[in-house]
């Protein structure tokens, strides 16, 4: 490989130095993304190492979109972790909902949004999280969660009023403006 060939490819590609930039500094964003996903601090380190170490050892994604990279390796760890999967159609989602109390990480207990993330089922947990916050088609969504777009589309709306009731509980924002923005993104996949 020629020198010139070499800086080439360096300023076009990311580096293992680009993926600790971003790491060092997104740390924050990207550990809770991890905390979010997998509900558990241990699992959540695990997937923030196994995430950087993937960024690290991936020499073909290109400089402009490695943040992007860092993000995705992160959901894939996640979803490789705890293999979320679509409830039983007859099992009620707000019956699969977790308790709040005792099970919450620590590190939720002063952020009442995040811990409503977390109060999700890991599926509709998980949908909520690529394609709401993260902004993943359903395509997106169904491919790395191995399940089809209707699953995905089907789990968005319960995890979607669940947190809108809890909103309009604390009088934050009337349930009916997150439903007008679910049904919004629905018509964008």
């Amino acid at each position: 490989m020629t020198q010139k060939h070499k800086n080439t490819r360096s300023n076009v590609y990311a580096t293992r130095s680009d993926f600790c930039r971003i790491y060092v500094e997104q740390m924050n964003s990207l550990y809770l993304l991890s905390l979010l996903l997998t509900a558990d601090p241990q699992k959540a380190d695990q997937c923030f190492l196994l995430g950087l170490e993937n960024s690290m050892s991936n020499n073909s994604v290109f400089k402009e979109r490695a943040h992007f990279w860092a993000r995705r390796s992160i959901i894939v760890h996640a979803i490789r972790l705890l293999c979320p999967r679509p409830s039983d159609e007859n099992e009620s989602s707000e019956a699969q909902l977790l308790p709040l109390n005792g099970t919450l990480p620590a590190e939720l207990h002063a952020y009442p949004d995040f811990a409503r993330i977390v109060g999700l089922n890991s599926f509709e947990r998980f949908v909520f999280i690529m394609s709401i916050l993260e902004k993943y088609s359903a395509q997106e969504c169904s491919l790395l969660l191995g399940c089809s777009r209707r699953d995905v589309t089907k789990a968005r709306i319960p995890a979607l009023r669940h947190l809108a009731s809890a909103n309009v509980a604390t009088e934050r924002q009337p349930e009916r403006d997150v439903m007008a923005f679910a049904r919004v993104t629905d018509t964008n996949y």
